[in-house]
């Protein structure tokens, strides 16, 4: 099986992702997990343009070990002299060229002719083999050159002492059969070709970087150029974990694979995100929230009987502990009863549990993503309920307010089985609710704490309600959750009246 190096040139072409500039602590930082990812080739920067540039490819080389570090040059002595001072230090050094092939950068760009631009990039790898062995080529644009001219550059440059030539696809043009029948033209048509290995660097434009990458590996390239999470300039660069993860899924189909410790690779991507403030989109591939989240009730049942029925990677091969069945109106009984005893609720009933299956449908109507503390309350608050007729419930609840009118509250409770209605106003939506109920329940409890906060993020997030009541020096604390903020409060408030009383049944978390 032939191992593909991967060159990550995350803190590079990576960086040059509007909004992505790292400073020198940072790109070291990067570098160091770059390492534990195993890696074969860290571009660290183009040292000629700039000062911070030349001292984060500089700090990588000095300090990281265990990987070849990099430097970018365009074909002039100037830079190329820049990048070998910067990697001095490495264990392991390496000067990269580049120069355009095609006909629109030579007419546009550069104007030049072709003779010219192949004097040029014959030139500057001499110069660069005054310093190391270990040189890397680009003809930028290459898949918009002319074949036989990408040829000649390739055969001479390889002369001239090149020991990697990068094809790149610049702006992201070709498309896999095309890309493939390329590589395989220079593998055919370039005499010396076996004397370099032939690299490939694929940008996004059309979301083809990582087909055309795996395209070229079976003509015959033997080294990837990409990002973490695919940053990059403009749509971005083949995303590092997606060929990796394809070629360990598929190793029979490309008969090739990676040095690369997969369970580095979401810490990787985490790492990279929290540094450039990048975030990685939910249905990102490998790494996305949503990679390894599983709504639908039938795959949910797929994956608790088998996890390769929807799952064609194991998420603990990337770094993460284990799937995620995300519950929501989509899922089916199976997959939250294995929730609740995932949580510790196993001594449930099945009519407790398909009491808290009820309310959790109608709560997943409601709001777009059911947490577990979502549950946990449904659980503890709902199911874990009262006879009607040993104390008091709430039956419904009406409350109007805004700026131009005094609260009004009208609520319908069961008390002891008894239905019952209460209207009474308050200072707010909140006290009118609780001046109803001290009414309906004849209470005499003083409410000495009151505490609201969001279950969990968003605007649809339940509303958890913490009261404190105190009666007759007894002090109990209750918590109700609900969508609605008022009724979570009503729910508190009951609850902890139903506490004082000494009536309400629990039931443990737990066996």
């Amino acid at each position: 099986m032939r191992i593909i190096k991967i060159f990550d040139t995350t803190l590079r072409d990576g960086e040059q992702c509007p909004g992505a500039t790292m400073n020198v602590d940072e790109k070291l930082q990067i570098a160091r997990q770059l390492a534990r990812l195993n890696v074969d080739i860290i571009e660290a920067g183009f040292p000629i343009t700039s000062q911070g540039d030349f001292e984060a490819v500089k700090r990588v080389a000095d300090e990281v070990r265990g990987v070849t570090v990099c430097g970018l040059a365009r074909a002039v002595d100037k830079d190329i002299d820049r990048v070998a001072e910067a990697v001095k230090n490495a264990e392991s050094g390496r000067i990269h060229i580049v120069i355009a092939t095609s006909d629109i950068h030579l007419k546009y760009k550069l104007k030049m002719d072709r003779a010219a631009v192949l004097a040029m990039s014959v030139k500057a790898v001499r110069h660069a083999r005054k310093y190391t062995d270990d040189i890397e080529f680009s003809a930028e644009d290459a898949t918009r050159s002319d074949w036989d001219y990408l040829c000649r550059v390739t055969e001479d440059v390889i002369k001239a002492g090149a020991t990697t030539v990068n094809i790149p696809d610049t702006v992201g043009y070709t498309v896999p059969q095309e890309y493939s029948e390329l590589i395989e033209y220079l593998m055919n048509k370039v005499p010396n070709i076996d004397k370099a290995v032939i690299s490939i660097h694929c940008h996004n434009d059309l979301g083809q970087a990582v087909a055309n990458s795996t395209a070229a590996i079976l003509k015959g390239a033997g080294q990837v150029e990409c990002t973490i999470n695919g940053i990059g300039e403009r749509a971005g660069n083949t995303a590092l974990e997606e060929v990796v993860m394809t070629l360990k899924t598929r190793p029979k189909y490309f008969d090739a694979d990676t040095r690369i410790n997969t369970r580095e690779i979401y810490k990787t991507s985490k790492m990279v995100s929290r540094i450039t403030g990048i975030a990685v989109q939910p249905n990102k591939a490998i790494i996305g929230d949503n990679a390894f989240a599983h709504e639908s009730g039938i795959h949910q049942d797929g994956i608790l009987k088998e996890r390769s029925t929807y799952e064609i990677l194991n998420p603990e091969e990337i770094g993460i502990s284990k799937s995620k069945l995300i519950l929501g109106k989509h899922s089916g009984r199976h997959a939250f009863k294995d929730r609740l005893t995932t949580l510790g609720y196993q001594s449930l009933t099945e009519e407790e549990i398909n009491k808290a299956f009820e309310r959790f449908k109608a709560l997943s109507d409601q709001k777009k993503h059911i947490f577990d503390e979502d549950i946990e309350f449904i659980v503890t608050n709902e199911i874990i309920t009262l006879k009607e007729s040993d104390g008091f419930s709430l039956s419904s609840l009406h409350v109007v307010s805004g700026t131009e009118q005094r609260p009004l509250a009208k609520i319908k409770l069961s008390i002891k089985g008894e239905r019952r209605e209460m209207e009474s106003t308050g200072d707010g939506p909140v006290d009118a609710v609780y001046n109803a109920i001290k009414e309906l329940t004849g209470t005499k409890s003083e409410l000495k704490k009151y505490e609201i906060k969001g279950i969990t993020g968003g605007t649809d997030a339940l509303g958890d309600v913490v009261v404190m009541l105190e009666e007759d020096g007894r002090v109990v604390r209750a918590s109700a959750s609900d969508p609605d903020i008022i009724v979570a409060s009503a729910k508190a408030y009951i609850n902890a009246l139903n506490k004082l009383a000494g009536i309400c049944r629990t039931v443990e978390k737990g066996v």
